[in-house]
């Protein structure tokens, strides 16, 4: 009996010394797994809006349509300004503008039209993927809207969001660390934040910024 009692006794000290382990391993596996993932959506995120940016240079306005914006960024062009010549020595110190030297010629400048792909992102980029968030093999996109707001003080500002939330982020090792993204999601809730990574806003003019800056 005593022996039995002894096995029972150690099978209960390895088990609890195993869960002590999972219990601070466990999160800080999550962290890694959490870091590398919003790396690279964080990443496309900011890709997006400066797909976004450019549309609106062109067009006046955001688009909501990721077909949109890639169509825009595969088949659109954008003015770029080739400048040629600089101010002297002189003519700095005489105090010419560049203005003023392009008026009389010293400086030449000339507007061209380049592809918008290459001129954002370069010809290689797999543009077709913007929709897409990593680490889900094409399975789930961004959601992504635009419009307009007025702000307090009766402005009218462009504005479009581009978002995915955790559980889709997640969704995956969901199983294995669902405390964990339970606890992440709950104190960005308590908090009144997005429950996930986003740029921009349908809610307020935040100048395109992203909710990790």
């Amino acid at each position: 009996m005593k022996k039995v009692f002894q096995i029972l006794l150690f099978i209960a000290i390895v088990a609890l010394a195993y869960l002590s382990y999972q219990s601070i391993n466990k999160p800080l596996e999550f962290g890694k797994i959490q870091k590398q993932r919003q790396d690279r959506i964080i990443k496309q995120l900011k890709d997006i809006r400066k797909a976004q940016v450019a549309y609106k240079d062109v067009h006046g306005k955001y688009t909501g349509s990721f077909d949109t914006l890639i169509n825009f960024i595969k088949t659109d062009s954008m003015p770029l300004v080739k400048s040629e010549g600089t101010l002297t020595d002189e003519q700095y110190e005489a105090g010419m503008t560049e203005k003023e030297a392009v008026k009389k010629g010293f400086i030449v400048r000339d507007t061209i039209m380049i592809a918008a792909l290459d001129t954002i992102f370069g010809k290689e980029y797999p543009i077709e993927n913007l929709r897409y968030v990593p680490f889900t093999n094409g399975k789930h996109q961004f959601k992504l809207g635009a419009g307009i707001i007025v702000t307090g003080s009766q402005v009218k500002v462009q504005v479009f969001e581009a978002r995915v939330s955790n559980m889709i982020i997640f969704e995956d090792v969901y199983d294995e660390y669902s405390e964990e993204i339970k606890e992440e999601n709950g104190n960005r809730i308590r908090l009144n934040k997005y429950p996930g990574l986003m740029v921009g806003s349908l809610e307020e003019a935040n100048n395109n910024a992203g909710n990790w800056e």
